[in-house]
């Protein structure tokens, strides 16, 4: 195990940290002490919150070496790239695009894997390194595929690699198709999100094996998910807790926008006013996104903040017919509404707010996921016959 500095943040404290929380579990715990974090990251971090989509300022090793240490032996996501490179100077860039990810995501994906002796696994997202070199020493090096899109990363991490001893097959590629070439595969594990499980992926895997991704509806919201592909090409599972991966490259969301619907210096034009007693501050929780996100695919949300915590919350579908507004305003037990187009999207917003709060609010667990992969998927509560119902221009 790597030597810790003088400060209290270290392999050991982490290693407590992830074991308590149940995430880091006894036989993965070898993996963890023989393939120290520290090796699999890069001078130049942007060190992130656990549980927070948000990033502090960069940390250069050269410049800090211990407030680096501790942002890598603190169980939190560290931002390693932004805008695809594009951007590496102080502050922040646009767009994260590459990181390592918390340790308590990390273990709790492998563990979920349920690798066996002998398990051949694709890795989709290379990343830093870390994962492919946890399954390395878990495995094999024979027994590891990792598949990355950016050839700067890939020879980085073949380079974080190398050094640790591992030689893994590293392949520069979309990984959304995933590496025919060395399938079938026991295990699959995306350390990206997507919106549609790849077909390919599927069709890369035995009869029997497991897939292990982050997956979210466009509204918000995501969670892992832990599909088995069963005899006929179908994979189906639960979700097995929340998650905030970066998008697989090749599946960002490019939405419209808000000028394709509206002048907002225009607003609200034409619309229908109304207003509402469901605050937009209760519908914003990544569960309840989740479920509204399920149910309304098409719905996308932007959100405009005003003075004293006050906002307005945008509502708009990728078709670009609609549009809604919510006004939240701290104190108040009505909330001001309006809606344009065909169809009333706050009205579909509340409907599927509804119906998740009927089912007694559940969680990212009672949910799952039946896909034979591509955009044909049904996501279910509680059981593979319960689908959840979808709206689709207004209607169930």
């Amino acid at each position: 195990m790597a030597a810790e500095t003088t400060t209290e943040a270290g392999p050991g404290t982490l290693a407590r940290e992830l074991a308590t929380q149940g995430a880091l579990t006894s036989d993965w715990v070898p993996a963890f002490e023989a393939v120290p974090r520290d090796r699999f990251v890069p001078d130049s971090i942007w060190p992130g919150r656990a549980g927070m989509n948000r990033q502090d300022d960069r940390i250069l090793r050269t410049e800090s070496p211990e407030l680096w240490w501790r942002a890598v032996y603190t169980n939190a996501p560290i931002t390693t790239q932004w805008d695809d490179g594009a951007y590496d100077g102080p502050g922040r860039g646009r767009t994260p695009s590459s990181s390592s990810s918390m340790p308590t995501m990390v273990f709790s994906m492998l563990d979920a894997l349920s690798v066996e002796p002998g398990s051949r696994v694709l890795e989709i997202g290379t990343g830093t390194g870390w994962n492919a070199a946890l399954l390395c020493h878990r495995l094999g090096d024979q027994n590891v595929v990792t598949v990355e899109l950016d050839a700067t990363l890939a020879a980085e991490a073949r380079g974080r690699l190398s050094a640790a001893g591992f030689a893994p097959e590293i392949v520069v590629g979309d990984g959304a198709v995933g590496y025919g070439k060395q399938s079938p595969y026991d295990r699959i594990i995306a350390t990206a999100s997507v919106g549609a499980i790849p077909s390919q992926w599927i069709g890369q895997g035995r009869p029997g094996a497991v897939i292990v991704t982050p997956w979210g509806p466009v509204y918000g919201g995501e969670a892992v998910a832990r599909l088995v592909i069963d005899e006929g090409g179908v994979a189906r599972g639960r979700f097995i807790g929340s998650s905030a991966f970066m998008r697989l490259r090749q599946q960002r969301k490019r939405l419209p926008r808000t000028s394709e619907f509206l002048d907002t210096s225009k607003w609200p034009l034409d619309a229908h006013r109304t207003t509402t007693t469901l605050s937009p501050d209760a519908v914003g929780d990544w569960i309840c996104m989740f479920a509204i996100g399920v149910q309304v695919p098409d719905l996308f949300c932007r959100v405009d903040w005003g003075n004293d915590g006050s906002y307005r919350l945008w509502l708009f579908d990728t078709g670009i017919t609609s549009w809604a507004t919510a006004d939240y305003v701290e104190g108040r037990s009505e909330f001001e509404v309006a809606q344009a187009g065909p169809r009333k999207l706050w009205d579909e917003l509340e409907g599927a707010y509804w119906w998740w709060y009927q089912q007694e609010r559940p969680g990212f667990e009672r949910f799952g996921l039946t896909t034979r992969g591509g955009p044909t998927h049904e996501v279910w509560l509680d059981d593979p016959a319960s689908p959840v119902p979808v709206m689709r221009n207004n209607q169930q």
